[in-house]
């Protein structure tokens, strides 16, 4: 991209300013200098964003989606630095308009130069229609829709919508990567393949059955036709609303998936995680990097902080899985469930907390399908901000209340770690639940050391 003299001198100015600030906070431990700079670039050069990113070589890969960018856009990372390539990524999970600048001017020359391949930015769904023009991704990696911080956002089908009009303004050169399995997510890919400024549109989801759950969960969001408005008919649902569908009025119904999932591993546990696994498969084959680089990054991937990360504490074995809302919360204990039934685990630690990071309204909770997790046994210590309100839940869960799990609570977090911890094995793995600053919280415990 060309950029002329004038743009050039105040892009360096702007960079200048926003690396002196970035020294400073570090320096001085003020902080993880993640947004500030970004906001101080901007306010100095308002198309920053463009300027920068338009730099890139390849173009940039968003991630967007309710659940599951961070490790989406991690396994990203790990296949494209093992195949060579040079990329910018915005590790700190900074995904507002602010955060993705910091990213960017962190790997700029105090010149304005900016060198890399490929920029991966995971991006907060609320503000994909903002960045999408200025950023003119090469891939939009689109994940999942749930309902989510109830205080913050609006219905998923607005945000779909506002995705849709957004995208569509882009041109041909851009690919949408989009789940398959989830209806909303599906058609709007239709939509996009047949619009006036068509697009290449490419589907991942699941080909595998057996993966179906018992019934659909209460937490669900587009069980409806996006097209006509009538009720799906699903053969089986893999997560929440994602699974294999039709509408029985309309000619909607599932796209064919551009990769066969029972062909390829999936990083961590959980179906979520194959879903984040499957998004990373689709468009780094539509790059044209190898089969044999993808499998190696999958087999060595490690997880980002929170997400399926495991600690050692006290000589036990931990394993943190954050949880953010009804749908990603039903998956935890799924696949919590499988690992104690198959005499990994017995004792789970539930944290709750509702600061502005988790979303200060926690009535989601009630939506949450927790009836087969607790009446299956074993111990769940209970803590958090809003222990009691989490505690609730899970008593009333019990069919009878003498029997199921045993539920301890516990207002100070260091005092539930530690009985969690007594009341594990050596050969077990202790499952902590926590909302977003309660996994900080619980991390700056376990590992003696802060994210931010």
């Amino acid at each position: 991209m060309q950029i002329n003299l004038l743009d050039r001198v105040r892009l360096g100015i702007a960079v200048f300013a926003a690396k002196t600030i970035t020294s400073t906070i570090r320096t001085f431990k003020l902080g993880a200098a993640s947004v500030l700079p970004g906001t101080i670039g901007k306010r100095l050069h308002p198309q920053i964003l463009a300027l920068l990113s338009q730099q890139i070589k390849y173009g940039t890969i968003i991630v967007a989606g309710t659940n599951g960018k961070t490790t989406t856009s991690l396994l990203l990372r790990g296949i494209l630095e093992k195949d060579g390539w040079k990329v910018v990524h915005n590790e700190a999970g900074a995904n507002l308009v602010n955060g993705l600048i910091t990213t960017l001017l962190e790997n700029t020359s105090l010149t304005g130069k900016l060198k890399a391949d490929y920029g991966i930015l995971e991006v907060d769904e609320n503000v994909i229609p903002i960045v999408i023009p200025q950023l003119k991704p090469k891939y939009i990696i689109a994940l999942n829709l749930f309902r989510d911080q109830l205080d913050r956002y609006g219905e998923v089908d607005t945000i779909t919508y506002r995705w849709g009009k957004a995208i569509a303004e882009l041109d041909g050169d851009t690919i949408l990567v989009t789940n398959g399995d989830d209806p909303a997510l599906a058609y709007l890919g239709q939509q996009l393949a047949s619009g006036a400024k068509p697009k290449q549109v490419k589907y991942f989801g699941l080909s595998e059955p057996e993966l179906y759950l018992d019934e659909i969960p209460h937490a669900v969001d587009s069980i409806y036709c996006p097209s006509c408005g009538t009720a799906l008919e699903y053969k089986g649902v893999y997560l929440s609303h994602q699974g294999d569908f039709d509408c029985p009025k309309c000619s909607f119904t599932k796209s064919e998936l551009s990769i066969d999932s029972k062909e390829w591993p999936q990083v961590l546990i959980g179906v979520y995680n194959k879903y984040n696994t499957l998004a990373a498969i689709t468009t780094m084959e539509s790059i044209g990097i190898s089969k044999p680089i993808i499998l190696d990054t999958i087999s060595t991937f490690q997880a980002a902080f929170g997400r399926s990360e495991e600690v050692i504490y006290k000589g036990k074995k931990v394993r943190i899985l954050l949880t953010k809302n009804p749908a990603s919360m039903n998956e935890t204990i799924r696949a919590v469930s499988q690992v104690n039934q198959s005499g990994g685990g017995s004792v789970s630690l539930m944290l709750l907390n509702d600061r502005t990071p988790d979303g200060t309204d926690v009535s989601w909770i009630w939506d949450v399908d927790t009836e087969k997790f607790v009446n299956a046994g074993g111990t769940i210590v209970v803590s958090g901000d809003r222990v009691y309100d989490m505690a609730l839940r899970l008593e009333y869960s019990k069919i009878d209340p003498n029997s199921g799990a045993k539920i301890i609570v516990k207002e100070n977090l260091k005092e539930a770690i530690d009985i969690a911890i007594e009341l594990t094995s050596t050969t077990e793995i202790l499952h902590i639940i926590p909302t977003y600053s309660a996994m900080l919280d619980v991390r700056e415990i376990l590992t003696g050391k802060k994210i931010l």
